[in-house]
């Protein structure tokens, strides 16, 4: 699954418990470091004692838990319960877990957090981010608290004093958003050739794509070419399908961009989805990544300043090619052993003579292809799903991330790729050239 297409919805008929809250405890702000992968940001979460880490979302209402891993996580109170979102099939089984203590940080606690568990291991997202995830959270983490997020220093501020929130985000362009379901609005122009259209758009930073357009809810909608199918990610009630494409431009208050890459769900996939009221779509962390992004919820309002990423072009994965990381494995490195001391007449210094070596166990990753999409370069140069990867232009895959590796399937439009796979016990070298397949056409 491409994560950077990852997108996570739902709705739960239940009322909100209006003390599942997170609070700063005895300070101002409170600073958490966080990883970005792919556009995607991962936070530390305590729950019970546990050290967790979840994915950060605005697209979602309510705190959910999908992988444990090894941990051990005791989790009170369990009532079974019934999960709806994006995807083509019906919804999923589940459990409720109320007054759970939660600890983000030093300081940023919640004593009593409901939590939903997914017991359906396909929506385990850790193989394709490529380190262990346990969970999400969205709208419990922003409700309360202005909460500034520093793509470029990977730290989130979340503030207890409103006077300091205000002076850090005086030069901030100030726009209003609406909270709607728990969840943030905004409106957006969407020019798909050259006519602006005005569009209320889900800020979803838990999607990696830039902007995604569902074609059923816009009036006269017509795909700009060339677009081609392609699996877009996966949501509670299965496969997201639709079409990829780009637009001549995005604007959001006075920031512009250029050809952004856009996804366009097919109507099956967005079927059981409950989207409020005129929405259009949602603005991806591929947008928001290039700000610094402060949300205040309490206010309704977005402040943003641009970052050091706002020109950056708009890469897709020219390779066709999904990977996933299949876990660790045990590999023999062969180290040499220093040995024979002398002593070095020119400078004293001591010098090592050796001929013996040994074998030193390290824990590398795995990696495989977890599909392709049709007719891509991938496709073509005879890649299969489960291919698992040995090399790519020679140097060894398990030395790797999956964040490195995408990023060389993004680099450069006519890079020659060339990757050894294993494949029924034999290893198989395959090439192919990148190739853009929705370049934007006036």
């Amino acid at each position: 699954m491409k994560l950077k297409h990852f997108i996570l919805f739902f709705f739960i008929s239940i009322w909100i418990n209006a003390q599942n809250s997170f609070e700063i405890k005895d300070a101002e702000k409170t600073i958490i470091p966080f990883k970005l992968i792919n556009n995607l940001i991962f936070i530390p979460v305590n729950i019970n004692g546990a050290e967790l880490t979840f994915l950060l979302d605005t697209g979602v209402s309510e705190t959910s838990i999908f992988s444990l891993e090894n941990k051990d996580l005791k989790l009170p109170h369990l009532e079974k319960i019934k999960f709806s979102g994006l995807g083509g099939g019906a919804s999923i089984d589940g459990f409720q877990s109320d007054n759970n203590i939660a600890r983000i940080g030093k300081n940023y606690i919640n004593p009593s957090l409901t939590l939903f568990i997914i017991v359906n291991q396909e929506f385990n997202i850790s193989s394709h981010v490529g380190i262990p995830v346990n969970g999400i959270i969205g709208y419990h983490f922003f409700k309360n608290h202005p909460v500034i997020i520093d793509y470029s220093s990977k730290k989130i501020t979340i503030y207890n004093n409103e006077n300091a929130f205000k002076k850090k985000i005086r030069k901030f362009d100030e726009l209003s958003i609406h909270i709607e379901k728990n969840k943030p609005y905004i409106f957006g122009d969407v020019e798909m050739t050259n006519e602006k259209k005005s569009s209320k758009l889900l800020i979803d930073i838990g999607n990696s794509d830039p902007i995604w357009l569902f074609p059923t809810l816009i009036k006269d909608f017509v795909y700009n070419r060339p677009n081609i199918d392609d699996f877009l990610g996966r949501g509670f009630n299965g496969d997201i399908y639709g079409k990829r494409s780009r637009i001549h431009g995005f604007y959001l208050g006075n920031f512009k961009f250029d050809k952004p890459l856009t996804a366009m769900p097919d109507e099956y996939s967005i079927q059981f989805v409950n989207l409020v009221e005129n929405r259009k779509g949602s603005i991806g962390g591929e947008i928001m990544r290039r700000f610094m992004a402060a949300f205040d919820y309490p206010n309704e309002k977005l402040y943003l300043k641009k970052n050091k990423n706002f020109d950056d072009p708009f890469h897709f994965n020219m390779s066709g090619l999904d990977f996933k990381q299949d876990g660790y494995e045990w590999q023999k490195d062969l180290v040499k052993i220093e040995t024979n001391k002398t002593m070095s007449a020119s400078s004293e210094a001591e010098a090592f003579t050796t001929d013996r070596f040994q074998y030193k166990f390290v824990l590398k990753s795995l990696f495989s292809i977890a599909g392709v999409r049709k007719d891509s370069p991938g496709d073509k140069a005879g890649f299969k799903k489960d291919d698992q990867i040995i090399t790519i232009n020679g140097n060894q895959a398990s030395e790797m991330t999956l964040q490195k590796i995408m990023e060389i399937m993004k680099s450069e439009e006519g890079k020659t790729i060339k990757i050894v796979v294993k494949r029924n016990h034999q290893q198989i070298e395959l090439s192919f050239i990148l190739e853009d397949p929705i370049p934007y056409q006036e």
